[in-house]
């Protein structure tokens, strides 16, 4: 007894000298989005308008961690989206873009969700829904085409948008491997099997088909932003888009964006274009989520995995990405 009681008051010491706290958080019985209302107008029963993030790296692919994997984020972005259009109570919607831009798939999928709720869906009896986007920090590549799908696009005078492009990393290890006295052998079933491959060069046959399928992707990402940006002739987005950024100001001028506010002005706008004047404006999370106001909610842009300086060479986060074509702006 008395060797338990010392334990006791060991462990009453160890933790009470111990700055320590303790959280205790329900688990949810499921895991469907719940709804927090961050900002509010005067007024019963409300219309509502729907603030969506779209923000870090575009990917078509789950999050992982150490404590296991999360949600993919163009999935996240679609169920948003789709809760959206079918709630009768959403008058519009507010893309709030924090985004250097991600895959070539992954923006295009959301791209064309953006349409859906902007335009509307008669299979499923959604009506049109005008949508606003609000670019942040940076909006660029596939972060601009996503928000080339919205009903008029809004950025902050020091936003960092444009990027118009295409772009394929690849690496070649193979100067390195020869130094190390590594070899490597494909066995395919055809000559272009390993087009692409880190441990040889690419040959020039090889380039042009890579490039055959950038230019293709390069000539989509001029009509989607021809149709939207009407007052720009296609051979003047052309010009444009030559892979540079621009920001908020220079946009602006340059018609790829139609006016320099802030959030609170795209959101201010979205009610007059669902001809309402007031409502609440509303956010989706997973169960559990706190948001506390329009601005609190983002989370914090990821910051890139692949280093490619010589000290800090991640190889197993580079070869992901082999081959993978990108919507992205990415300096190095």
């Amino acid at each position: 007894m008395k060797h338990q009681l010392f334990a006791i008051l060991g462990l009453v010491t160890l933790f009470g000298c111990t700055p320590m706290a303790y959280k205790v958080t329900p688990i949810p019985m499921t895991e469907r989005l719940d709804e927090s209302v961050v900002a509010c107008d005067r007024g019963i029963l409300l219309p509502k308008v729907a603030l969506i993030d779209i923000d870090g790296v575009i990917l078509n692919a789950r999050d992982t961690s150490l404590l296991g994997s999360g949600d993919n984020p163009t999935a996240l972005v679609m169920e948003k989206l789709q809760k959206a259009a079918e709630d009768p109570h959403v008058k519009a919607v507010v893309l709030r873009i924090n985004s250097p831009g991600g895959g070539v798939t992954a923006s295009d999928i959301i791209y064309r969700q953006v349409l859906k709720v902007k335009c509307g869906d008669k299979s499923r009896g959604f009506p049109a829904k005008p949508v606003v986007a609000a670019m942040m920090d940076v909006a660029a590549s596939g972060g601009y085409y996503i928000a080339c799908a919205a009903s008029e696009i809004y950025a902050e005078p020091t936003t960092v948008t444009g990027s118009i492009g295409v772009i394929m990393l690849t690496l070649n290890a193979k100067g390195l491997l020869d130094k190390i006295g590594v070899s490597t052998d494909a066995i395919k079933s055809g000559a272009k099997k390993d087009i692409g491959s880190p441990f040889r060069p690419m040959q020039p046959d090889e380039r042009k088909i890579f490039q055959d399928m950038i230019n293709e992707f390069y000539n989509r990402f001029v009509d989607v932003v021809a149709q939207s940006r009407t007052k720009i002739s296609k051979s003047k987005v052309r010009e444009l888009a030559d892979g540079r950024v621009y920001s908020g100001e220079q946009a602006q001028k340059l018609s790829l964006i139609d006016k320099v506010d802030g959030l609170d002005g795209a959101i201010k706008h979205s009610k007059e274009l669902a001809g309402i004047q007031a409502a609440k404006v509303v956010m989706y999370h997973r169960p559990v989520g706190y948001r506390g106001s329009i601005y609190s909610a983002a989370e914090p842009m990821p910051v890139q995995k692949n280093e490619t300086n010589l000290f800090n060479v991640r190889v197993p986060d580079l070869l992901p990405q082999q081959g993978a074509f990108m919507y992205l702006w990415q300096p190095q």
